[in-house]
């Protein structure tokens, strides 16, 4: 199946978005999401109830690595070539920061947090900061924003735990 424009593409890519994003809803709002909660607050606790949390952190990884090859497939067939130079440690930080600024254990803090990040430089490049000092400006202006939200809102936008 070719998609001959970018539209198409992001339609696909908006499509696996939110069939993921509900699947992940399903998952944390189940029986096995709670007991996946209660593992992250107090394994131990957990295991005198008599679960195995092996089973469920390996079950979760499981689930976690099909959606991530889902989203590998779609970056892999949108820019038609992978190697490991694709993907630096600014790409593994930058993700990390998306989770952080939106909200640990919150999955809309995930998707509003990737929206922020990603589409804040962006609009930072129609600021009307002068030609020369432009590129130097708007990472200025992002820095601040991020350290102004860790200040004022360490938890994240929609987060439950501070850092």
């Amino acid at each position: 199946m070719e998609f001959s424009s970018g539209i198409f593409f992001l339609a696909l890519a908006a499509f696996f978005l939110a069939l993921s994003f509900l699947a992940a809803r399903f998952v944390a709002r189940s029986s096995f999401g709670r007991v996946l909660k209660s593992i992250r607050e107090d394994e131990k606790a957990i295991q005198v109830f008599g679960y195995n949390t092996v089973y469920f952190k390996l079950a979760i990884f499981v689930i976690s690595a099909g959606m991530a090859a889902v989203a590998g497939s779609l970056v892999a067939s949108y820019i038609n070539f992978v190697d490991p130079s694709s993907f630096t440690v600014m790409e593994s930080v930058f993700i990390l920061a998306i989770i952080i600024f939106g909200g640990l254990s919150s999955l809309k803090g995930s998707v509003v947090g990737a929206l922020v990040l990603v589409l804040l430089p962006e609009a930072l490049r129609f600021a009307g900061f002068p030609q020369g000092i432009a590129a130097q400006m708007r990472h200025v202006v992002y820095g601040l924003f991020l350290i102004v939200l860790m200040l004022y809102r360490p938890q994240g936008l929609f987060g439950e735990f501070k850092l």
